[in-house]
């Protein structure tokens, strides 16, 4: 097996985790999981061993995933929703049924998805990648400061949303994140 093709497949299963926890949907995820794949396969050779080849991956996975965000805001609301406002049908509804119910059931994925995005990005690379701070800060090309701010602050406002649920578990959202 080609050098390349082992470091793929030994940093895949965090790259997805991470663009699964930036961007909450699964969909999402694979799609920017693989546009981080294609651009380490096209860039590898400006790879310059200054860092680990996973911070490196993890970087890119990061810009892959925000990139996602990006995309996703721009896309018209019309594709989710009809003109009579109702969700469109779903071809294969048994697929988006066990979608979500795994969703449903991962508070904390929820929860993270409340989170602004800088912090849940610098959470992110911290608790799921397991990234020392200053991974971390050369990654997001922020200071390690900037690092530990984002991350105490996302931890807060995680407690915070988790600590908010009413007694038919459902999450409340603070009133400085309600939609206007």
């Amino acid at each position: 097996m080609a050098p390349l093709e082992q470091l793929l497949r030994d940093n895949y299963s965090m790259m997805r985790a991470v663009c699964w926890r930036i961007l909450s949907n699964e969909s999402d995820a694979d799609d920017a999981t693989q546009n981080a794949m294609m651009a380490i396969v096209k860039n590898f050779s400006s790879f310059d061993e200054r860092s680990a080849f996973s911070t490196w991956a993890y970087r890119i996975a990061t810009n892959a995933a925000l990139d996602e965000l990006r995309r996703r805001r721009r896309r018209p609301l019309t594709l989710l929703r009809q003109d009579n406002g109702e969700t469109p049908d779903i071809a294969d509804q048994r697929s988006e049924d066990q979608f979500s119910d795994i969703d449903a059931h991962d508070e904390l994925s929820s929860a993270l998805a409340l989170i602004p995005e800088e912090y849940r990005v610098a959470l992110v690379l911290r608790d799921v990648a397991d990234l020392d701070y200053e991974e971390i800060s050369h990654i997001l090309d922020v200071p390690i400061g900037t690092v530990r701010s984002r991350i105490s602050r996302g931890r807060g406002r995680l407690a915070e949303i988790l600590g908010n649920q009413n007694t038919s578990g459902e999450r409340q959202i603070p009133d400085s994140e309600s939609p206007s």
